[in-house]
């Protein structure tokens, strides 16, 4: 594979790759009419891979409430899902056990969509300003 190339999409495969997860994060925000850079993607793809190394799981206890807010925002764009799991302990109390797993066919989709430039959504302030006429804005 050419670096900075895309793996062909394959549904067996359990994996997936910083530059895949880097698109997935730019093109699933773009679809939420959200702007994210190249390289802040890419350094946010490098964030959530390193909290799953090799593994398909994160429990969901070992995040401090920065990386947990990171990860729901990558749940609402589809790239994470979570998954729980429930025990029951000793003394007959249930514990759940809460985990972030990697959706990789969601990331795989998300990387190959063809996604048109987003028009910049505005706020209704900003559009106030545009019904300013241009004589209001030239200075005396």
């Amino acid at each position: 594979m050419v670096p900075g190339e895309l793996a062909r999409p394959n549904t067996e495969r359990n994996y997936t790759t910083i530059d895949e997860l880097a698109m997935a994060i730019r093109k699933g925000l773009s679809l939420q009419n959200k702007r994210m850079g190249e390289e802040e993607s890419m350094e946010a793809a490098e964030h959530i891979i390193n909290f799953f190394g090799y593994s398909d799981r994160v429990i969901d206890n070992m995040l401090e409430p920065e990386d947990r807010d990171a990860f729901y925002t990558m749940e609402d764009i589809g790239v994470l899902q979570t998954e729980r799991e429930e025990t029951t302990l000793y003394d007959g109390r249930e514990w759940r056990i809460h985990y972030w797993l990697l959706n990789i066919p969601r990331i795989m989709e998300l990387a190959r969509m063809k996604v048109n430039d987003v028009k910049e959504v505005k706020s209704e302030e900003s559009q106030l300003y545009e019904e300013i006429p241009d004589e209001y804005w030239k200075a005396s």
